[in-house]
C-alpha cells in the first residue's frame, strides 16, 4: 500500500503544478517531493507526470490517479488527526501577515503558542501584500481586505477602522477640527499606496452614518503605517491611521485622537486560510489561539473607531 506521503505529494504537485511550490506547501525540500513522487510511480509501473525544465504535466494515468484520488486524501489526514494524540499538532506553520500588525499584535501571542504546541514551528512572513495562500504554501494569512478566491474561507477577528489623530504638540494652541472638512485647514502626514503611487483619499463616516471626505493637504508623504504614525508623534501634522497603529500611542497619550464621532470604515482584520473539511492541527491551534487571544482582550473593541 502506497504511504500517505508519496499520494500527498503526487496531488500537492499536482494541483500547484510544481515540485518547489508542493515543497513548500508541505513543508519539505523539493528534492523530497520529487524523490516521494517517483516512488509512487515506480511502485505503480506507471509514468505520472511529463517532466521538463520548465513545467511539470500530467500524463493520462496521472490524470486518473487524481480524479480517482479526488478529496480523500484530506478526508484520510483529516482522520489521522481525529485519532492522533489530542494536544499533538506539529510541522512548519507558515503565516503572512502586515509588519505593524504582526509585531504589535500577533507577535506577543506566540510565547504562550508555542509553549502549548512545543512540536509547531511558526514560519512569521511579514510582507504588505495579498498572498496565494494556497499556491505559496501559506497555512495562514492576517490582514484586511483579501478577494476570498475559490478553497479559502475566513475568519473574523476585528474591525478595520481608521481614525484621525495628532500629537498634543501639534495641537496646542490649533482649534479641534469639528468634522472631516476642517482637517484641510491642517498639516498632514498622508500614505501613498505602494500598489497604486497615489495618495489615500479616505471617505469618513460619523455614528449617525453621515458621510464626509477627509481631504488633506500632502505636508508629507510616506509609504509606511509605522512611519506615518512615528511622523505625526514627532508633531508633523495630523495622520489618519488604522487603529491598530494608532492604539499604542493613544494609550501612552504621545497620539491624541481628533473627531472621536468620525472613524472611516475599512472592513474587516481576518485571519483566512484553505477552506478544508478537516484543517491541519497546527492550523486549526493557530487561528482558534488567535481569536481567543482576541476575544479574552476585547481587541474587537478596542479596535473600533465607531465606538469613538
Amino acid at each position: 500500500m502506497e504511504s500517505l506521503a508519496n499520494l500527498e505529494c503526487f496531488v500537492r504537485s499536482a494541483e500547484l503544478r510544481g515540485f518547489s511550490a508542493a515543497a513548500r506547501r508541505l513543508g519539505l525540500t523539493p528534492a523530497a517531493v520529487s524523490r516521494n513522487v517517483a516512488m509512487l510511480e515506480r511502485n505503480l509501473g506507471i509514468r505520472l507526470f511529463h517532466r521538463s525544465t520548465r513545467k511539470l504535466a500530467l500524463t493520462d494515468e496521472g490524470e486518473r490517479l487524481l480524479q480517482a484520488i479526488g478529496g480523500t486524501l484530506d478526508a484520510l489526514r483529516g482522520a489521522l488527526a481525529e485519532v492522533a494524540p489530542e494536544g499533538q499538532p506539529a510541522g512548519q506553520l507558515k503565516v503572512s501577515l502586515s509588519l505593524d500588525f504582526g509585531i504589535g499584535h500577533i507577535l506577543p501571542l506566540l510565547p504562550d503558542f508555542v509553549r502549548q504546541y512545543p512540536r509547531v514551528r511558526p514560519d512569521l512572513h511579514f510582507e504588505s501584500r495579498q498572498v496565494d495562500l494556497i499556491g505559496e504554501g501559506y497555512d495562514a494569512a492576517i490582514g484586511g481586505g483579501f478577494e476570498l478566491s475559490g478553497g479559502l474561507t475566513t475568519r473574523v477577528l476585528a474591525p478595520l477602522h481608521i481614525i484621525a489623530a495628532a500629537s498634543p504638540a501639534f495641537m496646542r494652541g490649533r482649534p479641534a477640527p469639528v468634522n472631516p472638512s476642517d482637517l484641510a485647514a491642517l498639516d498632514a502626514v498622508v500614505m501613498r499606496s505602494q500598489r497604486t503611487g497615489r495618495v489615500s483619499l479616505r471617505v469618513m463616516r460619523d455614528i449617525g452614518g453621515t458621510e464626509m471626505a477627509a481631504a488633506q493637504p500632502e505636508t508629507i508623504v510616506v509609504t509606511d503605517s509605522s512611519a506615518m504614525a512615528r511622523a505625526a508623534e514627532l508633531g508633523l501634522g495630523v495622520a489618519l491611521l488604522a487603529v491598530p497603529d494608532a492604539l499604542p500611542y493613544l494609550e501612552r497619550g504621545a497620539l491624541i485622537r481628533l473627531l472621536p464621532r468620525w472613524y472611516a470604515d475599512l472592513g474587516s482584520i481576518s485571519l483566512y486560510y484553505a477552506s478544508k473539511t478537516m484543517l491541519p492541527g497546527k492550523t486549526r491551534a493557530f487561528i482558534d489561539h488567535v481569536a481567543d487571544a482576541f476575544r479574552r482582550e476585547r481587541l474587537a473593541e478596542r479596535f473600533a473607531g465607531s465606538l469613538g
